[in-house]
């Protein structure tokens, strides 16, 4: 039987580069909520340009400083309020990491990212207290069962990386029929080459700007030991890459294009890479077009389809998960460093210097991996 306490210590950031420690209390469960022992916290980008560096959102999506960060978790049921449906002490669970209304149209079909209710609409780790912390409370509606093949560091990327790749990639595409480009190889696109080789994707080309990201990248396999690389080449970021890619393609660049680093210059080259009648879809967050990006050279007269994706829907990480297990692929492979709750500032400034792939705050078993 669990002891559960009634305080404990938690990780916050308070907006210049640091993270500090205080205690919290663990409340008593309201209507629909669960209590989630936390196994593994991994880190996003988006904290560490939004919230690790500087608070930059305001309003509604602002980070509440003080708040539990961490809105990547995964974790185990150990105690639940009133009124469950469908979940139970015991459940191992992933979370969606926007609690929404649950009222209005997006929230109706599975978008939380874009609820519009400025009163409900809460990020887990921004507005209300995340997974940095060994326990958290949670609404049952935001919980997707974690399969029993799966560990905890596989789930805790469902939502947020593993899920927002799966979205662009569903909106674009993915078949043995296509070469895909990845521009920005950090834990997204490592995320998009993992999914893209699963789904049949018949060559892998990566761009990354990042000496340390370069290696990882050359090194990852699709499962570990199949001698599957994850990528048929990884090119350092530079002014010939457009030239590049065409070569690798036979002179006519990637069907598919898969654009992670929200750098400039890399979504210029995602756009003149892709070949006539090419898809790519954005979804690095941040940043602004190149100004020498030409509507007409780069897109039109080549009838190219440019898509913006965010997050992902609730019903369709049910769906990855699922797909993952068939696949038989573990988002866990991407991490390359583990910590402990107390050394969350060396997970956090070892993130924020992109020398990794994904970094996961651990507890119990996760740790030992």
């Amino acid at each position: 039987m669990t002891t559960i306490p009634k305080i404990m210590t938690g990780a916050y950031l308070p907006g210049n580069g640091t993270v500090e420690f205080k205690e919290y209390e663990i409340p008593e469960l309201g209507h629909g909520e669960v209590l989630i022992k936390t196994k593994s916290s991994t880190i996003c980008g988006s904290d560490i340009r939004c919230i690790y560096h500087e608070h930059l959102g305001k309003g509604p999506e602002g980070y509440q400083t003080g708040m539990v960060a961490g809105h990547e978790p995964c974790g185990q049921i150990v105690a639940t309020g009133p009124g469950m449906r469908r979940f139970k002490t015991g459940d191992r669970v992933v979370l969606y990491h926007i609690s929404g209304c649950g009222m209005c149209n997006d929230c109706r079909r599975g978008y939380m990212i874009s609820c519009t209710s400025e009163e409900f609409r809460k990020a887990y780790g921004w507005q209300r207290n995340g997974g940095m912390a060994p326990y958290m409370v949670a609404e049952e509606k935001d919980c997707v069962l974690l399969p029993d093949e799966l560990s905890y560091s596989d789930g805790a990327q469902v939502a947020c990386g593993f899920g927002t790749v799966y979205e662009g990639l569903e909106k674009i595409g993915i078949s043995g029929n296509d070469a895909v480009l990845i521009t920005g190889l950090g834990p997204v696109g490592l995320a998009a080459a993992m999914l893209c080789k699963a789904m049949g994707a018949s060559k892998v080309i990566g761009i990354e700007a990042i000496d340390e990201r370069i290696e990882i990248s050359k090194n990852l396999e699709l499962r570990k030991g199949s001698g599957i690389k994850l990528f048929d080449a990884v090119l350092k970021a530079g002014p010939d890459n457009v030239a590049e890619v065409r070569a690798l393609t036979g002179g006519m660049g990637c069907e598919k294009v898969v654009e992670c680093s929200a750098n400039a210059n890399a979504r210029l080259t995602a756009v003149q890479a892709a070949r006539k009648w090419g898809k790519i879809v954005l979804i690095g967050e941040g940043g602004l077009m190149s100004p020498d990006f030409a509507p007409s050279p780069d897109m039109i007269h080549d009838q190219k389809t440019l898509f913006g994706s965010w997050v992902t829907n609730l019903w369709r990480m049910e769906e990855l998960v699922e797909r993952i297990v068939r696949w038989n692929i573990h988002p866990a492979d991407l991490v390359t460093h583990r910590f402990p709750l107390e050394q969350a500032p060396e997970a956090y400034a070892l993130m924020a210097s992109g020398k990794c792939g994904k970094v996961a705050v651990c507890f119990d078993e996760e740790l030992t991996v």
